[in-house]
């Protein structure tokens, strides 16, 4: 009995020992207030924050230049040539105001029109008139600056057709074709070409046909996209005859006013390359006529063009000459010994590195320019 009475106690003390324990506890650790509902979800924070944000920008518009027009090109062509062809006309003119004209003030006459890159023929031929005019018909020294003015026109020959073929016949395109060898300028030619193009309001489609000339086609969509004009071009080391084909084919499908071929320009003295050259105009006309073939030569080698005029003369009848950096080194006696070997006209120049120094070439400006009357 009494060992049942100590255990009835001795549970009693346990059962209130874990209750007192219980109740420390719970006065130590208050129940957690009730989880509150969030106000917004991930998906809408986001937004709040990107809202306060700065926006996306929208597509890129490009802005499409505006070449320069024909008149503004004269200017900067008489400026520019004065500055570096000036000195020809003004070695002549010393020479022909001398009190005596002598045989050895003809010689160095003679010597400085040969320098200058006239040619042989043309410097013989200015040569006898001037002597025929000073002593003949008894020009003054005074009077000897315009003789020497209307000489150098008449060997220039303003009467040559300079107007660039770009109108087709029945609705189809005017198509040029651009030729010449790499290194020439062509590539850029072509590109500035398009702008007097754009600049006179004609719709124009570019051909990318120089597809052996790493990065050649990405050269002239550059040119193309800053004036708004379409380029067709090839995988390269492509057929140029294909493309140039793809390239007259899109302007007539478009009823565009012009289409301007780059054709491949590597070495004339190869004669399987010529014949392809040959062969990119023979393709093309089977879509539209070919209504003008630039050749495109660089002035600063002289004489040495004349060599590459007359292979490309050969192959693909020639009926333009473009010159390119004629305000370099370049003399201006080579306009005259070009047109004289080939028989076309000089129809454009490039008198600098910018993309509107492409002019039409006029003969009255460009002696002018010689002389440096008022330039």
């Amino acid at each position: 009995m009494t060992l049942i009475v100590v255990l009835v106690l001795a549970i009693l003390v346990v059962g209130l020992g874990v209750g007192a324990v219980a109740l420390v506890s719970g006065r130590r650790q208050p129940k957690a207030p009730p989880r509150q509902a969030p106000t917004g979800t991930i998906l809408e924070e986001e937004r709040a924050s990107r809202a306060t944000e700065e926006p996306l920008p929208g597509p890129q518009v490009t802005t499409l230049e505006r070449p320069d027009g024909t008149a503004s090109r004269l200017v900067r062509l008489r400026q520019r040539l004065a500055r570096s062809q000036g000195g020809l006309g003004r070695s002549l003119l010393a020479l022909l105001s001398r009190d005596r004209l002598d045989e050895s003030t003809w010689e160095d006459i003679e010597d400085t029109l040969l320098t200058a890159d006239v040619g042989v023929g043309p410097t013989q031929e200015l040569v006898e008139r001037l002597r025929t005019r000073m002593r003949v018909d008894g020009v003054s020294a005074s009077d000897a600056g315009t003789v020497l003015r209307e000489e150098l026109l008449a060997l220039v020959d303003p009467t040559m057709d300079r107007r660039i073929g770009v109108t087709g016949a029945d609705g189809s395109p005017g198509v040029v074709l651009v030729v010449g060898v790499n290194g020439s300028g062509k590539t850029t030619s072509v590109g500035k070409l398009a702008r007097v193009l754009v600049a006179e309001d004609k719709s124009v489609v570019l051909g990318a046909a120089d597809t052996f000339r790493a990065a050649a086609s990405e050269q002239l969509s550059t040119w193309g996209e800053r004036v708004g004009v379409d380029v067709v071009t090839g995988p390269e080391g492509s057929d140029p005859a294909s493309v140039a084909f793809d390239s007259v084919r899109t302007g007539v499908e478009r009823g565009v006013d012009v289409v301007v071929v780059d054709t491949a320009g590597r070495l004339q003295n190869k004669a399987g390359l010529m014949d392809e050259l040959g062969k990119v105009k023979r393709v093309v006309e089977k879509q539209a006529p070919v209504t003008e073939v630039l050749l495109v030569l660089d002035a600063t080698t002289g004489q040495n063009g004349l060599v590459q005029a007359r292979v490309f003369r050969d192959v693909v009848d020639v009926t333009g000459i473009v010159l390119t950096k004629l305000d370099g080194s370049a003399k201006g006696g080579i306009v005259v010994a070009v047109q004289r070997e080939l028989g076309v006209p000089v129809k454009l120049v490039g008198v600098g590195e910018g993309p509107d120094d492409l002019a039409p070439f006029d003969a009255e400006t460009f002696v002018e320019a010689l002389l440096d009357q008022g330039a």
